[in-house]
Formats: structure tokens, sequence, C-alpha cells
């Protein structure tokens, strides 16, 4: 990468198209630097058309949700969706984490992120400085955003957790059930 052009003292442009890397390092291992050595023909070579690897294109997740971390946007300048399995309001056993095994209920989704809001799970503890000389402070235990991942959808009545599947119901409608269950969410 430090010359795009490099001399090459064995250089054949006649086998350029057939190089593969394996013969391309062996061909610059006896390279020579100089044009005054007595092996140089005077032939260049250059790197980025002698490469027969072609590059994948880019796949993205959206990582961070910091607002000074740039998120992905698509073609209209919006945030890309993550795809999620749980909505608002379902019932969910956390699956990983320090409150693995708890069911609570998600308040909040936020599919930017790909995170989701369970009642009474990641609690985190705040200390809120009194804002004027007569107000006292205070120390707020609230939820903090957990990876949708990191939860399954639950059934009360069988109590169990389950993965979440689709079925179109008798309206015509396509409407989510629990695959261990069948029961409709």
């Amino acid at each position: 990468r430090a010359a795009s052009h490099l001399k090459l003292s064995s250089f054949q442009p006649h086998l350029l198209p057939t190089v593969k890397m394996a013969g391309l390092v062996s061909q610059m291992s006896a390279m020579s630097l100089s044009s005054k050595s007595t092996m140089f023909n005077g032939s260049r070579a250059t790197l980025a058309s002698s490469r027969s690897v072609a590059a994948a294109p880019r796949t993205f997740t959206v990582e961070a949700v910091k607002k000074w971390v740039k998120q992905p946007l698509n073609k209209n300048g919006k945030p890309v969706l993550v795809k999620m399995h749980v909505m608002k309001g379902d019932t969910v056993q956390v699956v990983a984490g320090a409150d693995k095994g708890k069911v609570s209920e998600v308040t909040m989704v936020n599919s930017k992120s790909g995170k989701i809001l369970v009642k009474d799970v990641n609690m985190q503890t705040k200390h809120m400085k009194p804002r004027t000389a007569e107000e006292a402070g205070q120390i707020i235990q609230r939820e903090a955003p957990i990876h949708h991942s990191n939860v399954m959808l639950y059934s009360k009545e069988k109590e169990v957790r389950s993965r979440v599947g689709y079925r179109v119901n008798g309206e015509g409608k396509k409407v989510r059930v629990l695959v261990a269950t069948g029961e409709e969410l």
C-alpha cells in the first residue's frame, strides 16, 4: 500500500489476468526498487489491476444507541428499523442477563435501536440532585432498556415460553401465535 506502482524484475504482462494472490506474492519477492538494476526491464505493475478478489456487498447492523454515533439510514434518510418479534403489551420472559427467568410486560419498544423496556427488569439506580434549595435530593429506581433478543414470549395459561409464529386466521388476517402452545396473541 506504500506505492501504487511497483517495479518488478520478472514481471510478465501477458500473465496478468491469471495471476493469483500466491503468484503475485512470489513475483513481488523478486522485485527491484531501483531502476539502475541490471535485471530491470522497465515494466510496471499496479496492485489494483492485478487483484482477483471481489469485495462482498456491505451489510450493517444497528449497534450503538448513543446520540453522537450515526445510525445507518435508508434511502429516505430515516433510520433503518430493526425487525422485532415483540410488541408493546406482550408478556415476556427474560432469557439472558441478570434478571433471567423474570416474567413481565413490555412497556416500550424502540425499533431504531432494537431495544425494549420491560416492567421491573434491568432496574438502575439514578441519584437526582435537588433543583432548588428547598427541594431534597432523591434516589430513583427505573428500568433500563434491554435488547429484544434477550426475551421470549410467555404464555400465562400454560406457563411456558415460546417462539413466535405467524398464521392467517379465519378472517384472512395475519396474526401472531405462540409456537409451543398455538394460542393467538
